[in-house]
């Protein structure tokens, strides 16, 4: 056999055989479903949901408990007595890392334990955003006690008056050894008083490992 061709054969077959293990690669994509109880998967890279969802079933569990024990509900409130309501405007995102579609998720949560509380009663989000959008103002803009008042004012011509304005911020702090990192996820959940301006704080925090170097992934002390 000509030397050529035997060379150009072998290139063919390699290749062949190069296209058939990436393409069963490709197509070799498993998934399984997470029941309740399982182990969630942990990001290598970034937060998710190991990281989240047990930041938001802390802070507003302790946080809601906390205020169930006194309840000063406005004048205006339509709901049953001692019923208190909340005005949640939203989740801001300080951390370092993006959060993607957790930030929805997360707004949708914690909204939900609001809900399930039985003693709280959240005003609608649609409303929340069509009073903002009506007011021309962002949720860190109701601070300003004018800014405030408009979006209180507003929110009664809709029917929705509340007795407390939610906030939710993420935050992170990262420590460095070499490659290896850890990094501290914190929530914090502030609900502050319209009428008396009297705000009140709860945090969860959870601390996350990434590890690139081979002795870290072992457990091993530098």
């Amino acid at each position: 056999m000509d030397r050529r061709q035997f060379i150009g054969k072998s290139l063919i077959g390699a290749g062949g055989l190069a296209i058939l293990i990436h393409t069963g690669c490709r197509s070799n994509q498993t998934a399984q479903v997470v029941k309740p109880g399982d182990q969630q998967m942990v990001g290598s890279h970034t937060a998710g949901a190991e990281t989240y969802m047990p930041l938001v079933q802390t802070a507003v569990g302790n946080l809601l408990s906390r205020h169930s024990q006194n309840i000063q509900p406005v004048g205006f409130n339509q709901g049953p007595a001692g019923t208190m309501r909340i005005c949640f405007v939203g989740v801001k995102n300080d951390s370092i890392e993006e959060m993607a579609d957790f930030k929805e998720q997360l707004y949708q949560q914690i909204d939900t334990r609001i809900v399930q509380s039985q003693v709280y009663q959240p005003v609608s989000r649609h409303f929340v955003e069509a009073g903002l959008r009506q007011t021309h103002l962002r949720p860190d803009d109701l601070f300003v006690p004018q800014n405030m008042r408009a979006f209180t004012g507003v929110m009664e011509q809709m029917g929705q008056p509340f007795d407390y304005l939610l906030f939710a911020t993420l935050t992170s702090g990262t420590t460095r050894s070499n490659k290896d990192y850890q990094r501290n996820y914190v929530l914090t959940l502030e609900m502050v008083n319209i009428r008396t301006g009297q705000a009140d704080k709860e945090s969860a925090e959870l601390d996350k490992q990434y590890n690139v170097s081979v002795a870290a992934k072992l457990g091993l002390k530098p």
